[in-house]
């Protein structure tokens, strides 16, 4: 689980209880509400909304952008004693977060979130309902994403995951102990929208596994699994225990390799992951003898 501190920065405004709470007591939400208990499941709890309105949240509130009279989305919530509650929007424009608390306050924020968008952090929740706005910084009305949280913030890369479950992108293997020629090698192209640190490790790969191996394992070999790329390349590694496993350069120059000494016999799904935003040629080398 990951936590996101540190947001309750400049961009956050919390105003004193009694500022304008008209707003969040006279009109039903457009967007619904729901009741959440601490731990809920599953998180984030997810919302389609559109950001902006006619009204001033500078003028009614002192916070930034344009939203709507009624609230977008109510939460009513039970807080505990171990986790904070996230409040985050994801939208390809720029919006901002208004936040009626429990205690009849106000709470908003512009841009700690990722990119234009914001988020808020209640490190010590209050039990009770929150009205929560979707704003707008320019005045736009764009489609957005509300996100409630006890994890961290959410965004359109961060709600990714890689999943085994998909067909891999350039196919599978059965091979088993001894196999031959050795190495097998697979031609593909790295990359790809997931941010791999969602399972701990570090690169852009695919939501699809790359490629599948189905090994069975022999007491002699080990199970080597590297790339030959002219990019900075890195590996995850789904195994058969469905633990993950990943490196970024531990083979030659900027490329990874990955040695397990005692293999498994099962299903190991891979990805090859591109260290930064961008997309190489890449050769996957599946062998027992030596790493490319």
């Amino acid at each position: 689980m990951f936590r996101h501190t540190g947001l309750m920065a400049a961009a956050i405004v919390i105003c004193a209880a009694g500022t304008a709470h008209g707003q969040a007591s006279k009109f039903q939400p457009t967007y619904g509400s729901v009741e959440l208990d601490t731990g809920f499941s599953p998180d984030p709890f997810s919302i389609e909304v559109t950001s902006g309105g006619p009204v001033s949240a500078h003028e009614r509130m002192g916070c930034a952008g344009m939203i709507s009279d009624p609230p977008d989305f109510r939460l009513y919530y039970t807080a505990g004693t171990t986790f904070p509650l996230i409040l985050s929007v994801d939208s390809t424009g720029d919006t901002t977060l208004v936040v009626s608390t429990p205690d009849g306050g106000w709470t908003c924020d512009d841009d700690s979130g990722e990119g234009l968008n914001p988020a808020i952090t209640f490190e010590y929740p209050m039990t009770g309902q929150y009205d929560i706005w979707v704003g707008s910084f320019g005045g736009n009305y764009d489609p957005a994403t509300l996100y409630i949280s006890e994890l961290d913030v959410q965004s359109s890369s961060s709600s990714l995951r890689p999943d085994y479950m998909l067909e891999p992108g350039y196919g599978y293997v059965d091979l088993s102990a001894g196999f031959s020629p050795d190495p097998y090698d697979v031609s593909l192209t790295s990359g790809g929208s997931v941010n791999s640190d969602v399972v701990g490790c570090t690169g852009m790969i695919a939501e699809a596994p790359d490629f599948r191996l189905n090994y069975s394992a022999g007491d002699v070999f080990p199970l080597i699994l590297s790339v030959d790329s002219s990019g900075d390349t890195t590996l995850v590694v789904n195994t058969p225990d469905a633990s993950w496993v990943c490196d970024d350069d531990s083979g030659e120059g900027l490329n990874p390799s990955i040695t397990f000494d005692q293999p498994a016999s099962g299903q190991y799904d891979i990805w090859v992951g591109s260290y930064s935003d961008d997309y190489h040629e890449a050769l996957l080398s599946i062998s027992e003898l030596y790493s490319k």
